[in-house]
C-alpha cells in the first residue's frame, strides 16, 4: 500500500453506508470482524445486497432461467449465479437457497466420474468451469462427497493419473475434445496449457482444506504451481493458442471474474496456496499495487454490465470491488 492513511481511507470507503455487500466482505475479511456486529451486517446482505438480487431470481427447484446443467444463457444462468453467488460471499447458514442451489447443480451438472461440464456431460468438462464450481461449491459451504470427486477428477485431469487419452474413446474415463490432456491441455487453446483454466484449478484448490489434499491432489498443485511460474505471472506470456500473444484481459482488473481471468486472480490463487512471499510473484504483486490510482482506489477495468443480474459499478472508475479483492492480496 502506498502509506497507512490511504490503507485507513479506504477501509473507511469500503464500511460506508450504501454498499451492503461490500462492506459486509469487507468486515470479514479485511477487518476480521466476528460476533454479533458480523451476523448482522451479514443478514442484511443477505436481505438488501446484491445476494438478495441474484437469489430473487433463482426458481424454486435451485436453478436460474432454464433447468438443466445451467451453462448458458452467459451470464445469467445457474453456472454463472452460482459463481456470483460464492465471490458475494453468499451463506447456506443465513438463507437456504443457498444450499438449494448447490444441490441442484451436483444433480444436474456434475458427472458421476467428477466433471463438471457444459452440457452435463464428461465431453463437456473444461477447466475453467471444473475450477470455478469447484470453488464456488467450497466457499457457498458445500459438503458433499460428490464435490470430493470432482476435486480428484480435477487432480488427475492435470496429472494425468487414470485418465486415457482423448483418443482411447472405449475408456471409462478420458480426455476429451475441451479438456484434452493433462497439465491444463484445452482444446479451446488450441490444445496447448491454459493458464486461465490453470488459474481456475489452483484458486480451487487453495481453498480445499489442507487435510482434504490427497497425494494426488498435492501432486496437480506442485504441476500447477510450477505451470503458474514458468513465467513471469506480471508479463502472462503463457502458450496463448487465439494469437500467440498473451490477452490483454491479464491486466484488466474486473469484478466479477468468471472464465476470464486477470493477474489478480493468479496471485489470489498462488496466495492462497502459500506462495504470498514467493520472490516469483513479486513482480505481480507490484504490478497488482501500482495499478492503484492516486487515491489508491482500483478501477473497475474489465465489467459485465447487463450481462448478469447485477451491476458492479461504472468502468474505468474507481470500484469498491476490485478494490477489495486487491487489499486481500499482501501487497507492500
Amino acid at each position: 500500500m502506498k502509506d497507512t492513511k490511504i490503507k485507513t481511507d479506504l477501509l473507511d470507503w469500503l464500511v460506508e453506508p450504501g454498499d451492503i455487500g461490500v462492506k459486509y466482505l469487507a468486515m470479514r475479511d479485511l477487518l476480521k470482524a466476528d460476533g454479533n456486529p458480523l451476523l448482522a451486517v451479514k443478514k442484511l446482505a443477505h436481505e438488501e445486497g446484491p445476494i438478495a438480487k441474484v437469489l430473487a431470481k433463482m426458481k424454486g427447484e435451485g436453478y436460474w432461467v432454464k433447468p438443466g446443467p445451467g451453462y448458458s444463457p452467459k451470464y445469467t444462468s445457474s453456472v454463472w449465479s452460482i459463481i456470483l453467488l460464492a465471490q458475494l460471499g453468499a451463506s447456506p447458514e443465513i438463507d437456504r437457497r443457498v444450499a438449494t442451489a448447490c444441490s441442484y447443480i451436483l444433480e444436474h451438472n456434475l458427472t458421476k466420474d467428477g466433471q463438471f461440464g457444459v452440457n452435463g456431460l464428461p465431453s463437456g468438462t473444461v477447466d475453467c468451469l471444473q475450477g470455478n464450481l469447484c470453488a464456488a461449491l467450497l466457499d457457498l459451504g458445500c459438503e458433499d462427497p460428490r464435490l470430493d470427486k470432482a476435486f480428484e477428477w480435477m487432480a488427475r485431469s492435470v496429472t494425468g493419473e487414470g485418465v486415457a487419452p482423448i483418443t482411447d474413446k472405449t475408456a471409462p474415463v478420458r480426455y476429451y475434445a475441451y479438456k484434452c490432456g493433462p497439465n491444463f491441455a484445452c482444446g479451446a487453446n488450441n490444445k496447448m496449457p491454459c493458464a486461465w483454466g490453470a488459474t481456475k484449478v489452483m484458486l480451487a484448490f487453495s481453498k480445499l482444506p489442507k487435510e482434504k489434499r490427497t497425494p494426488l491432489i498435492d501432486s496437480a498443485i506442485k504441476a500447477g504451481v510450477e505451470f503458474l511460474f514458468s513465467k513471469d505471472p506480471a508479463e502472462a506470456d503463457y502458450p496463448s493458442g487465439a494469437t500467440g500473444k498473451p490477452s490483454g484481459n491479464w491486466w484488466k482488473f474486473g469484478f466479477p471474474v468468471f472464465y476470464v481471468t486477470d493477474i489478480m486472480q493468479i496471485a489470489e490463487a498462488l496466495c492462497g496456496l502459500g506462495y504470498g512471499d514467493d520472490p516469483r510473484l513479486a513482480n505481480a504483486l507490484k504490478l497488482i499495487s501500482e495499478k492503484q490510482d492516486n487515491g489508491g482506489r482500483w478501477l473497475l477495468d474489465y465489467d459485465y454490465t447487463g450481462k448478469t443480474w447485477v451491476d458492479f459499478g461504472p468502468k474505468k472508475q474507481p470500484n469498491k470491488w476490485v478494490t477489495l479483492r486487491a487489499l486481500r492480496l499482501p501487497l507492500k
